[in-house]
């Protein structure tokens, strides 16, 4: 029997995802894939496998997945309840998933974008090089109760049982940006407000962007309404007709006419594609040479992710602050002690 995940339930948004497929802009594709690179970067690191595997992208919602033979699977992204037969499993940390039991994931307790990894990777048909699922360019579809998905042989090198700490971009906050070739089109005084509004996340989102809100004038451009029609990327921020600014993700249309104040940095852009409607967000305009730091670091943290993670259940002798924890006289530390043994 071929090795799938079957799906029993599926929650709306459900799609399968990879890190998408470069070198179509030109043809009017964009790039398309997860809107986290980071949750997709710990899933491989917690199997121990490659980033280029597709996993399941989950929109807010999760579902219900049985495996036809023993897998290995890892939970990343936006933390979502999640049982495996009843029994309550960890997020941001790999599983042992059996043959013919039912892993249950529910809604998300914070952020947007789960994602479910399996040891061998979603094997699905490839289009044009990847095997993500770009609904708006007509490639793949949604995930749907019935589906019998495809996974690969597993050949990862990590046990079960393993946890990373998670990194905090699921509520919103300060997202690094460089200048565009339109940020001239506004003025100083313009930029200075941009720089100190407190934007919060519009209902109005998808994978395709996300509009922000802000009580106070907008950031109109009168020399923005000469922009003619250009190529733009995930990360530019559009200000629309009404002064709103318009944050592009990954599967942004590939060309544009509204004037761009800037463009997010790609360390940061799962920050916005992770906040949930009504989330703070605020900017902060950084050099080009600053960018390239930024991003240089970032890209080293995510080769080093597979050194970062430890055991679920942590061996006592290998906890240095052990003594600080209140392990007697009939209490114990909660928390404290979660944490330790985590």
């Amino acid at each position: 029997m071929n090795r799938s995940l079957i799906v029993h339930r599926a929650g709306q948004g459900m799609t399968i995802q990879d890190l998408g497929r470069l070198g179509y802009l030109e043809y009017g594709l964009s790039r398309g894939g997860a809107v986290d690179h980071l949750a997709i970067a710990e899933g491989a690191a917690l199997l121990g496998q490659g980033r280029c595997r597709a996993t399941l992208e989950m929109a807010g919602m999760g579902g219900e997945f049985e495996a036809s033979e023993d897998m290995r699977i890892a939970l990343t992204g936006a933390p979502m309840r999640a049982s495996v037969d009843g029994e309550r499993v960890v997020w941001n940390a790999s599983h042992a998933l059996p043959k013919g039991a039912r892993l249950s994931i529910g809604g998300a307790v914070a952020g947007v974008y789960g994602y479910l990894h399996v040891g061998g990777g979603l094997e699905t048909t490839a289009k044009l090089g990847a095997r993500s699922a770009h609904l708006a360019a007509g490639l793949g579809s949604p995930v749907l109760a019935g589906d019998s998905l495809p996974v690969g042989p597993d050949q990862g090198v990590c046990q079960i049982g393993m946890g990373l700490e998670p990194s905090q971009r699921f509520d919103g906050g300060l997202l690094r940006i460089v200048p565009s070739l339109q940020t001239e089109f506004f003025t100083p005084e313009q930029i200075q407000h941009f720089e100190t509004t407190e934007f919060r996340r519009d209902t109005r989102g998808n994978r395709m962007g996300v509009r922000l809100q802000t009580k106070g004038v907008g950031f109109q451009s009168e020399a923005g309404l000469s922009v003619v029609s250009e190529v733009i990327v995930p990360g530019d921020v559009q200000v629309t007709g009404d002064g709103a600014p318009f944050v592009l993700l990954s599967e942004c249309q590939t060309t544009g006419g509204y004037p761009r104040i800037g463009t997010v940095l790609p360390a940061d852009l799962a920050r916005v594609a992770q906040a949930r409607a009504g989330a703070v967000l605020q900017f902060k305009f950084v050099s080009l040479e600053d960018a390239v730091e930024i991003e240089s670091r970032e890209r080293k943290k995510l080769k080093n992710l597979r050194q970062t993670i430890q055991p679920l259940i942590r061996d006592p002798r290998k906890i240095p602050n052990l003594l600080s924890y209140q392990l007697i006289s009939g209490v114990t530390a909660g928390d404290d002690l979660e944490k330790a043994l985590w």
